[in-house]
């Protein structure tokens, strides 16, 4: 249930905090008092739409603040969670729970597990084709549960099945393209005949081609600048020491390193003279090398970073040849169970369909019957379960969905397309107090549900909201007397002038300050009369 609400910067209200309790709680008021503003912080702490319009003038940000106390969630150690949403001018948004941050879609998620809003533009969940499953489902209550947690759980095994198969390409011809795929890579990669290190020979081969002109010219020059002359002048140098060898050792020594030099250089010209004969390449060389490089360039972009990697890629590759061939036994296994799966699923989707047949007929004969009381007396409803017989959903084979005509002779029509937010409110109440016993959700707003009604009709409604209550935290902001009367806590709105801005204030009613306001909302004045009759209506609450 919600403990306390906290509003800041939304329209007229500048800081508002109000304590809710359990039960039924209607909040009355003034006209523009800010009743709606109210109803839509609860529509924005639930994760709805925000208007920059909708921030106080003057302002740069507005906050809402929800505090809950649900004993038995998930969420929370001690049961207490506070959810809070600040929004600034500039559009940005900040959601917490208990203190972590969440994006908008996480808080929309969370909290509608907690509260439902039904207003003139707020009955979203009535007008999902998958919450009218839930209404039948929960007015049939445990009879159907065993019989759907046992197709859940074949259901799971169903989809694990299916997963494998596919994972095991255990479709004919899904599992032949995709070896026929694996046979083109082998042979694809094999054709190339690869060779570790391959391609670095050939990217050096290529920079040599690529630099061939500039070598010839480099190994030219120098190779003349080394020359015959050269050479012989060693020569010469030598034999002219070779006379005086004798006389001193130094001249020895010098002679032995004039030789090193000459034979090295005699060396060292082969040497260029054979890279200048290596560096001679025609065009088809050329063109044989780049064409080399461009096959190596296509298949490690396919099949791998380096020639390593493809190898190794082409022996998993026929790894995975050999392990789908193999894995035909092991399908067929698979197929087997999926069949006798679908036998025991169809068996059980067909029990759960007669249930839900029979009772949705029933379902439809108690809504129509509160239909009556809250002055639809035209209005028919008719809760639909289809049968689909090629389809396998999480809860059986049933398509669900809730009709409605609203008037004699007309043809009935999804109840998505039905007119106004006041009749679709009574319909949710209509609902609601159907599966007041069996609804798990824990918070309903009503707003605009008394639209349009008077007298007996007011009446029935304040009944079935007092009726829902005893189940449920209701909050209801109502302009009826009978509803007023029957509440547990009332709240009144007013608004003020101060510091010439107009501030919304709320205050918890003591038992006076409610037979007041009951008087006053029954006729727009309070008088002995209408004091009278105000506690003749909260008498009957008590008694």
């Amino acid at each position: 249930m919600i403990t306390n609400l906290h509003i800041k910067n939304i329209g007229i209200i500048e800081n508002v905090e109000i304590d809710f309790n359990n039960g039924l709680n209607v909040l009355t008021g003034e006209t523009g008092a800010g009743k709606t503003l109210i109803l839509g912080s609860l529509g924005i702490i639930s994760g709805g739409r925000f208007s920059k319009e909708m921030i106080r003038k003057g302002e740069t940000n507005s906050y809402v603040e929800l505090c809950m106390y649900e004993p038995k969630s998930e969420y929370s150690i001690d049961g207490n969670i506070i959810i809070s949403r600040e929004i600034n001018i500039n559009g940005r948004n900040m959601c917490k729970i208990n203190g972590r941050m969440v994006t908008v879609n996480e808080l929309k998620e969370f909290m509608s597990k907690f509260i439902e809003i039904h207003g003139q533009n707020d009955n979203q969940n009535l007008l999902e084709i998958k919450e009218h499953q839930k209404y039948l489902d929960g007015f049939i209550g445990n009879k159907i549960e065993d019989l759907k947690n046992k197709y859940l759980n074949y259901f799971i095994r169903y989809n694990e099945i299916n997963k494998e198969l596919k994972e095991n390409f255990g479709d004919d011809k899904e599992r032949q393209r995709k070896i026929d795929l694996l046979k083109y890579q082998i042979n694809e990669i094999e054709v190339a005949n690869l060779k570790e290190g391959e391609e670095y020979e050939l990217e050096e081969k290529r920079k040599i081609i690529m630099n061939s002109e500039k070598i010839v010219q480099s190994l030219n020059e120098a190779d003349m600048a080394i020359g015959e002359s050269t050479i012989d002048l060693l020569s010469t140098s030598i034999r002219a020491l070779e006379k005086i060898e004798q006389i001193d050792k130094k001249y020895e020594q010098t002679i032995n390193n004039l030789k090193s030099v000459y034979y090295e250089l005699q060396e060292i010209s082969k040497d260029i003279s054979s890279y200048r004969e290596d560096t001679y390449f025609d065009e088809q060389e050329r063109s044989e090398v780049e064409e080399r490089l461009d096959l190596i360039y296509d298949l490690k972009r396919k099949y791998g970073n380096s020639i390593t990697e493809i190898l190794q890629y082409n022996e998993e590759i026929k790894q995975e040849i050999d392990k789908i061939e193999n894995l035909e036994e092991r399908n067929n296994e698979l197929k087997k169970e999926k069949n006798q799966i679908k036998e025991k699923m169809t068996q059980l989707a067909l029990e759960i369909h007669k249930i839900r047949e029979k009772k949705a007929k029933e379902l439809s004969i108690e809504i129509n019957s509160n239909l009556k009381d809250l002055e639809m007396k035209n209005a028919k409803i008719n809760v639909h379960v289809d049968y689909i017989e090629d389809e396998f959903y999480s809860t059986g084979k049933d398509k669900i969905e809730i009709y409605i005509s609203t008037n004699i002779g007309e043809d009935e029509k999804e109840l998505a397309k039905i007119a106004s937010g006041g009749e679709m409110s009574r319909v949710m109440l209509a609902i609601k107090t159907v599966l007041a016993n069996t609804d798990q959700m824990p918070i309903l707003v009503f707003d605009e549900i008394d639209t349009g009604i008077s007298g007996k009709a007011a009446n029935r409604v304040a009944d079935k909201l007092s009726k829902i209550a005893t189940k449920h935290q209701v909050l209801c902001i109502s302009h009826l007397p009978n509803i007023a009367a029957i509440a547990d806590y009332n709240y009144f709105i007013s608004k003020h002038i101060q510091n010439e801005r107009t501030n919304t204030n709320i205050k918890l009613l003591n038992e006076n300050e409610v037979i007041n306001e009951i008087a006053r909302i029954s006729s727009g004045e309070i008088n002995e009369a209408t004091i009278k009759y105000a506690a003749e209506l909260r008498n009957k609450k008590a008694s």
